[in-house]
């Protein structure tokens, strides 16, 4: 029959398993260092791996495929669960899983020091990691920092985080362009304002310059700051 059902892009999958974590049904496995659907039948079309894929390797279509066989999805989930005892592999990334972070609001009498907390509003964090169409991007005021940038300035929390979804990476560490997931980031969600926080180093330039080409592709009306902190921790630049 012909219906709706996942289909997994070889070349972006990461390996993560985050997918095979999610889908309940158990119709996706880990083969090879990659995530491939192994059963056709166990998969309800509904898609819940689609949000947990950091990749976006992960998307629908409609072809030819066996119908879903609710019967063999629920003896092969009674079958696990009579082998839970039976040490294995574990498959999937909890690191990844994306999650919404709600800070409580606390208050202090002027003799109390307030207590520092933090301003991350969502996991992951990671430029690399986090999924294109995770739901923290929707009307986002958007925070892209240099890893280092955390360890030099010490209110990043407050001056720099705070009301703002954070995505950190490191250009020369990960060895990779950011500019294409950036700019499917800025397309695919209503993106209110972009800050970029970079060291004075030369090598963060190429974070710099991955944002301005993510936005040259995307949506060139967002705006974007530039802030740029010095290893002593000083704000030596910030083109408004």
């Amino acid at each position: 029959m012909i219906r709706k059902i996942i289909k997994i892009d070889e070349d972006r999958c990461n390996g993560c398993g985050a997918c095979a974590a999610a889908c309940h049904e158990g119709a996706i496995e880990m083969a090879g260092g990659k995530a491939v659907l192994a059963h056709e039948d166990y998969c309800d079309g509904l898609g819940d791996c689609l949000p947990e894929c950091p990749a976006g390797a992960i998307s629908f279509e409609e072809r030819e495929v066996p119908a879903y066989n609710e019967a063999a999805v629920l003896a092969a989930r009674q079958m696990k669960e009579s082998s839970r005892d039976i040490k294995s592999p574990h498959a999937g990334c909890p690191g990844s899983r994306v999650r919404r972070i709600e800070h409580p609001k606390t208050e202090n009498t002027p003799s109390q020091a307030a207590p520092a907390v933090s301003q991350l509003g969502q996991w992951p964090c990671q430029i690399k990691l986090a999924p294109v169409n995770a739901p923290y991007f929707s009307g986002a005021e958007l925070l892209i920092a240099a890893d280092c940038t955390a360890y030099a300035y010490a209110s990043i929390h407050e001056d720099f985080m705070k009301g703002r979804i954070t995505l950190i990476g490191c250009p020369k560490l990960d060895d990779t362009d950011y500019s294409e997931k950036l700019a499917e980031i800025i397309r695919s969600n209503d993106i209110r304002s972009v800050l970029v926080l970079r060291m004075e180093v030369p090598c963060c330039g190429g974070l710099e310059m991955a944002v301005k080409k993510a936005l040259q592709a995307g949506r060139t009306c967002i705006p974007c700051r530039i802030v740029t902190v010095s290893i002593d921790g000083k704000i030596l630049d910030a083109d408004y």
